[in-house]
């Protein structure tokens, strides 16, 4: 586990630990600076250990999240080395020769991999996961996307400072300046997840959801607008997602395609406040989707309203999801030489 210490790589011991994942030994990696840390894992603790030219051997599988700089230097040293990265960096996640894999919507490209398979953004992850039985039963044509994108997706620090924020304006304290994002998450809504370029109007979350989702769904054509905010949300992202489909698709028909789907758990009685929620998603592993209805300015558009939790199914979970399979499936490297 490269960049064990961080917000996802902990995730992705503790979903391990959950699953009872098969391995004969799980080692620990970092930054320097992280060297010698302890972390809990199987009743015992694991010793991090620093990121070398010596630390890259004799491993069959890596879960690798610890930023696209990282991952763009280590992951092809670990392939070399002969063994299979799952990354969960934007990196690699468009590279012709790099699978992009949830586990519900497309396993199958993990037999295309030549040492590197790519784990989705977060936002797209749990989005693929509900749109794939209905693009299944019904095609795809248009994606009209709003996120509204926890601070746990940035890191430790924006969740801290959105803590701090809060208490000090509860506690009429003087505000600190943000360091996290440009302006104060507390009470605010930002209408701005990712990063601008310079004269691009979109971010690069914006088109992470644009590209990610039509090389996963694997049809180039589909028209998709995306806005992506930030909300004062710990952990869970929301989507508005507007859906025209190819076919007529009525909402009784997509919740019956969603309640099979796996993965995917329908909570949709809105006259009882049943609904998905970011405070009912964390700490699960399933996409929520509700508030299924139609759109009544086009005869073949849907609205849905999709809720996960994006440390542990937008990010840890599948990756270790892509781990098992690709051991079930005889896909690392090592395994296939044996």
């Amino acid at each position: 586990m490269v960049g064990a210490t961080g917000v996802v790589g902990s995730t992705i011991l503790a979903v391990m630990e959950e699953r009872g994942f098969a391995a004969g030994e799980v080692v620990a990696l970092a930054s320097e600076r992280s060297a010698g840390t302890a972390i809990p894992f199987g009743g015992d603790e694991l010793i991090v250990r620093a990121l070398s030219e010596d630390a890259v051997e004799d491993f069959d599988l890596v879960l690798m999240s610890a930023g696209g700089g990282t991952s763009a230097e280590w992951a092809p040293r670990f392939v070399e080395a002969g063994a299979v990265v799952v990354d969960n960096s934007s990196h690699w996640r468009m590279h012709d020769d790099v699978p992009l894999v949830v586990a519900e919507v497309n396993p199958d490209a993990l037999a295309g991999h030549s040492g590197i398979v790519a784990n989705p953004n977060c936002s797209t992850m749990q989005m693929v996961v509900a749109l794939k039985p209905i693009q299944d039963a019904a095609g795809i044509e248009r994606l009209v996307i709003t996120t509204q994108q926890s601070v746990s997706g940035t890191g430790k620090r924006a969740v801290d400072e959105l803590l701090d924020s809060t208490h000090r304006a509860l506690h009429e304290m003087a505000p600190e300046a943000p360091v996290a994002y440009p302006h104060a998450i507390a009470f605010n809504v930002l209408p701005q997840a990712g990063s601008f370029k310079e004269g691009d109007a979109y971010t690069d979350e914006e088109h992470k959801l644009e590209n990610e989702t039509r090389k996963i769904l694997m049809q180039p054509d589909i028209g998709i607008s995306a806005t992506c905010t930030r909300v004062p949300v710990r952990v869970g992202h929301s989507e508005s997602v507007n859906v025209q489909t190819r076919d007529p698709l009525e909402p009784d028909r997509c919740r019956e395609l969603l309640a099979a789907a796996p993965g995917v758990v329908v909570l949709d009685e809105p006259a009882r406040a049943i609904y998905p929620l970011a405070t009912e998603a964390e700490g699960r592993d399933d996409v929520l989707v509700g508030r299924v209805r139609r759109d009544p300015s086009h005869p073949r558009c849907l609205n849905l309203f999709i809720v996960s939790d994006n440390l542990r199914k937008g990010a840890a979970t599948n990756a270790v999801q892509l781990a098992e399979l690709l051991h079930e499936r005889g896909l690392l490297r090592r395994a296939a030489r044996a």
